[in-house]
């Protein structure tokens, strides 16, 4: 149970806050405050409200007790305070779960890359219709998506797509989509309606500012090349995309989305950026798992996360064991924030089982 000297805490710290704000100072710390207190405020009202709850079943169980207090004021105490305790165990869960330690990453934008696997064809195909979903479910949310270099394969696939998507806790939200996505279809060059499995990769990575990741410019190699379309034909006369390769990790990303060299640039260190603080999140990860069970999410893009089973109509993400008869609203972004909600949730309770057996 969270203390009284807790939540005393949270408390003193909004307050703090919120004083330190108020007497100015320079704008680059007023925005980091301004940060914290928008994360912190929610918390403080949760914990106000529980000490406030037992503070009134403390009042009520006095009054009960008090010999000389009325008989009707007593009966009337006696249901307050039990309505209140029951109420108490769902708002004392409720702070806990907004105590959880909080991913630094989850405020930031994303890049969303989306890769064909097994299956040839019928995989670029699939890695296709998983962009659409994503770009779909991005627009349902009003964020920004912004496709910043694809790979087109002869078929209307794609080979691999990389993506921007901006807005308010997109990577909160999409976090939890890295992995091997399976497809279950019959394929329409399948001409006696045999069902294929192929799959995609999903890479979800958090948008890195130059904050976040020091790049040297002496560890770059940065190539110009013409950008290619679907079949290799050459849709442009100069060489404006970009393929730059970060040396003391071997990590090599590319644009050639637009036809200025100088935003293809842009974009790709944008690309790189976030590949390298994903690299230092994965090992941070990896070191604190060492120490405890692996957590859903742990974004493992080896691992079978999700199936998506056209002939039955259902998508199952089996990291939770949940199967929706939904596919069509799953394909057209509105029921992924039933996959998405359901994983956060789970992903919740285990932080909280954690915490209390480490407590």
């Amino acid at each position: 149970m969270i203390g009284e000297e807790q939540i005393e805490g949270i408390l003193k710290r909004l307050a703090e806050l919120e004083a330190t704000m108020a007497a100015g100072g320079d704008s680059e710390k007023f925005v980091r405050l301004s940060k914290d207190y928008a994360e912190l405020a929610p918390v403080a009202k949760t914990a106000a409200a529980v000490r406030d709850l037992r503070m009134e079943i403390a009042d009520l169980g006095g009054m009960v007790a008090d010999p000389d207090s009325d008989l009707e004021m007593r009966e009337l105490a006696t249901e307050e305070m039990a309505a209140a305790r029951d109420r108490l165990p769902e708002l004392e869960k409720e702070l806990q779960f907004a105590m959880l330690p909080r991913d630094a990453a989850d405020t930031k934008n994303a890049i969303l890359e989306v890769r064909a696997g097994t299956g040839g064809d019928e995989a670029a195909l699939f890695a296709a219709d998983l962009l659409r979903m994503y770009q779909r479910y991005a627009e349902i949310n009003g964020w920004k998506f912004e496709l910043m270099d694809v790979s087109g394969s002869d078929l209307g696939g794609i080979r691999d797509a990389v993506a921007s998507i901006t807005g308010r806790g997109v990577f909160a939200k999409l976090k939890f989509e890295s992995g091997v996505h399976r497809v279950q279809r019959v394929p329409e060059t399948e001409s006696q309606g045999r069902i294929h499995t192929s799959a995609a990769t999903v890479a979800v990575l958090p948008e890195a500012e130059e904050i976040d990741v020091d790049v040297e410019a002496s560890d770059l190699r940065v190539d110009t090349y013409r950008a290619q379309g679907a079949g290799g034909q050459h849709v442009n006369k100069t060489d404006s995309a970009i393929r730059i390769t970060h040396l003391p990790t071997g990590i090599v990303v590319q644009c050639q989305d637009n036809k200025s060299q100088h935003k293809n640039r842009a974009k790709a260190m944008k690309v790189l950026r976030a590949r390298l603080y994903d690299a230092e999140r994965q090992k941070a990860d990896s070191e604190r798992a060492s120490t405890r069970k692996e957590q859903v999410g742990s974004g493992d893009r080896s691992e079978r996360i999700r199936t998506y089973n056209f002939p039955q109509g259902r998508v199952t993400d089996h990291r939770i064991n949940l199967t929706l008869y939904k596919l069509d609203k799953m394909m057209s972004g509105e029921a992924v924030d039933e996959v998405v909600d359901a994983l956060i949730a789970d992903h919740q309770a285990a932080l909280l089982a954690d915490l209390e057996a480490h407590g």
